[in-house]
C-alpha cells in the first residue's frame, strides 16, 4: 500500500503505534491478572518506552526482509489480497514477536541469569495475542486509516491542480 517512503513512515508509524499499544495494555492486564481502568496510564508508560524500539526494529529490520519471506509464498496481484496481507502480517508477527519479547523481557521484567526462559515465557504469551490482534483488528484498522489519510491527501492535491 505505501509507495514513497513517507507514506512507509507513515504506515509504520500506526502500525507500531496499535501494535504496541493493545500489546502493553495486554502484558499489563497479565502481569496484574486483569485489565482495569487504572491499568491504561502504566501502559501508556511503558509504550513510550517500547514504541520507539519497535518502530526502529520493524521499520529498519523487519520490513527489509520479512515481505521477501512472504511474497516467496504468495503473489501479490495473483493471490487475493486477504492472503497476501495474511500472509506478509504472519510473517512480521512471527519476526516481531519475539524480538518484541525479548527486549521487553530485558527492559520490563530484569530476568538476571533467567533471561532465556523468561523471554520465552514472555515469547509464548504474545505470540498468540499479537498474531490475532494483527490479523483481525490492527492490520485491518491500520490499513483503513491509511487509505483514508491518502485518500483524502491525494483528492486535495488533486484540487489544486
Amino acid at each position: 500500500m505505501p509507495k514513497t517512503k513517507f507514506q512507509e513512515f507513515i504506515y509504520g508509524a500506526l502500525m507500531t503505534f496499535f501494535m504496541v499499544f493493545a500489546m502493553e495494555l495486554y502484558n499489563t492486564g497479565l502481569k496484574n491478572h486483569g485489565l482495569s481502568n487504572a491499568d491504561f496510564l502504566p501502559a501508556c508508560k511503558e509504550m513510550a518506552i517500547i514504541f520507539p524500539i519497535c518502530f526502529i526494529m520493524g521499520f529498519f529490520f523487519v520490513d527489509r526482509f520479512a515481505p521477501k519471506i512472504a511474497f516467496k509464498m504468495v503473489t501479490p496481484g495473483e493471490d487475493k489480497p486477504f492472503l497476501v496481507n495474511a500472509v506478509r502480517a504472519c510473517v512480521t508477527v512471527c519476526f516481531m514477536c519475539p524480538i518484541m519479547s525479548f527486549w521487553a523481557t530485558l527492559i520490563f521484567k530484569q530476568p538476571g541469569l533467567e533471561l532465556i526462559p523468561k523471554w520465552l515465557q514472555t515469547f509464548v504469551c504474545n505470540f498468540p495475542m499479537a498474531l490475532l490482534w494483527q490479523l483481525f483488528f490492527c492490520g485491518p484498522l491500520v490499513r483503513f486509516l491509511f487509505k483514508k489519510i491518502f485518500r483524502q491527501k491525494k483528492a486535495a492535491d488533486a484540487g489544486q491542480i
